[in-house]
């Protein structure tokens, strides 16, 4: 499957300006401990070859236990455009990949990089964190992906099936990218570069997620994704 060339983009932090409830807090400090543990397993384990690393090639984004509390900024979002938040369970929480669907992931996250310019919250929005439309042209990652989302669900694809993530990204900050679930795996849309990739390529650390059956987001495991990154 043909991928779009890779470009840098920067992006800004997607926390919340509320304090992280100690709960969420132990989950996320787990969840760290584990990915660093698989890292250091990695660096320690004997070099594994290119034809081996498939066995680590989980097709979609492994989910833990629990559910998740969302970022305050979501549920804001969520309270302007409750429509875009909304669950219609009759919609398939997966998408068949066939060759017209992917050429409009592919086309429509090209696009939305190109035509909107980085910008902090602080400055575009005069808050530390809005989850918002980049309906002026500017935004920061989360806006980004809400604009695909949109214009994907106008194409004809489940909004069910295009979830919002919160990740960290290479450099440990806390990123949001959009997973497109497939019948062949989650696939991850993202403004730091145009290559529509499987989760487990872009490196990233996956901690929560919307869910597909109630407005509650989940949490997600990482160590298929950090095993497959550096195995690669």
């Amino acid at each position: 499957m043909p991928w779009t060339t890779k470009r840098s983009r920067e992006c800004y932090s997607v926390g919340s300006t509320d304090p992280m409830p100690m709960r969420d807090r132990t989950r996320l400090l787990l969840t760290i401990l584990i990915a660093v543990l698989s890292v250091l397993s990695v660096i320690h384990a004997p070099r594994v070859q290119a034809s081996e690393t498939h066995q680590y090639d989980v097709a979609w984004i492994p989910v833990a236990d629990g559910s998740a509390q969302p970022t305050a900024a979501w549920s804001e979002f969520c309270e302007r455009s409750p429509r875009e938040c909304a669950i219609n369970p009759a919609e398939p929480a997966t998408i068949k990949l066939d060759e017209r669907v992917w050429n409009a992931i592919v086309a429509i996250n090209t696009q939305v990089n190109a035509a909107v310019l980085p910008q902090e919250d602080i400055a575009h929005w005069g808050v530390i964190d809005r989850w918002d439309y980049p309906d002026d042209g500017y935004g920061d990652c989360e806006d980004y992906q809400l604009l695909k989302r949109r214009l994907l669900v106008e194409a004809g694809l489940p909004r069910r099936a295009l979830r919002m993530v919160v990740v960290l990204d290479e450099l440990g900050a806390g990123h949001a990218v959009m997973a497109v679930r497939t019948d062949q795996g989650d696939f991850i849309l993202d403004n730091k570069r145009d290559a529509v990739l499987p989760w487990h390529q872009t490196g990233y650390v996956y901690i929560k997620s919307e869910g597909d059956r109630t407005h509650a987001w989940i949490w997600l495991s990482n160590q298929a994704v950090v095993t497959s990154a550096l195995s690669r």
